[in-house]
């Protein structure tokens, strides 16, 4: 089949070789253009990008696919179908309309809940206790179209942002290959709207944490943040980072610091309390609570988000 697959992070790079690998025809493959990254700031490509080039296939970047210069491109590529994987350019409707067989869409999450942007941090956040891939066909709305296959993934325990990712990149692969072997058998269901919630975009605000909250919230949160934007709060006016925590029986007043020695660092929440087990303080490499509180000595009584 001939496609044209639009894509911009590692979790389109998967899909994107998935298709390769059985033996699809990728005429073209659109991503975001460089961006810059690293401590220099160097302009730095795509995952989807150096996927692609590495198995030499055409690559375009354009800004926008607004422009009569890129509808004339993806026209030209004359494609059976283009795959869409967290591209994160809006297709117009002349753009659904070019590949015979439509524009299929890989979603992270089980549609219709967690449209938008962010659907695993989301799933995380908000406890659930499944997630998993939707193939659907697109349209104009944000994530609205026909439901063409789903799969589900358990979310653990112990599931950060980063290791669902990881699996849903490889369920999203597999089920974006199975569902074009089978796309003629595949039957469009039209999503439920009224059971949609909206996965808005991560901030780093939002990830300060609320020592006012639940602990069992708060654990979740570090989890949904991780690796991105990362969980963090305040230590005398400084920022420091939380990148492992659980849930742990205390009480005291919010944000206090109730034991702070060997490995043990266990902050006051909202209810019950929040044992921190990774951390990093600004400009320092992140490290156990026990060497944390080696290099830096905190009192019970001290209070975080200060």
């Amino acid at each position: 089949m001939r496609i044209i697959f639009a894509g911009t992070p590692p979790f389109a790079a998967a899909a994107l070789n998935a298709l390769a690998d059985a033996g699809h025809e990728i005429v073209l493959v659109l991503t975001q253009p460089d961006r810059p990254a690293g401590r220099g700031m160097k302009l730095t490509p795509s995952a989807v990008k150096q996927a692609a080039l590495a198995r030499g296939l055409a690559v375009s970047q354009p800004a926008s696919l607004k422009t009569q210069e890129a509808q004339a491109e993806l026209r030209e590529a004359n494609a059976d179908v283009m795959v869409v994987a967290a591209y994160g350019l809006i297709l117009p409707q002349a753009v659904l309309d070019l590949p015979r067989l439509g524009c299929l869409n890989i979603h992270a999450s089980l549609l219709p809940r967690w449209r938008g942007a962010a659907p695993i941090q989301r799933a995380i956040l908000a406890g659930d206790t499944e997630t998993g891939i939707t193939i659907m066909q697109m349209d104009a709305g944000l994530d609205t179209g026909a439901m063409l296959s789903k799969v589900a993934l358990p979310i653990g325990d112990a599931d950060t942002a980063a290791s669902l990712h990881d699996a849903l990149a490889v369920a999203g692969a597999d089920a974006i290959v199975a569902a074009l072997a089978h796309l003629a058998d595949l039957a469009p269901v039209a999503q439920n709207d009224t059971l949609a919630t909206y996965a808005a975009k991560l901030s780093k605000e939002e990830a300060q944490l609320d020592w006012r909250q639940p602990a069992a919230a708060l654990a979740r949160a570090v989890r949904a943040y991780c690796p991105v934007p990362g969980a963090w709060t305040l230590l005398d006016g400084a920022p420091l980072k939380i990148w492992a925590a659980r849930a742990v029986d205390g009480a005291g007043e919010a944000g206090e610091i109730l034991r702070a020695d060997g490995d043990q660092l266990v902050v006051a929440c909202g209810a019950g309390a929040l044992a921190l087990l990774e951390l990093q303080p600004a400009g320092s490499k992140r490290m156990t609570a026990q060497a944390f509180l080696a290099g830096r000595p905190c009192a019970p009584g001290t209070h975080l988000g200060r």
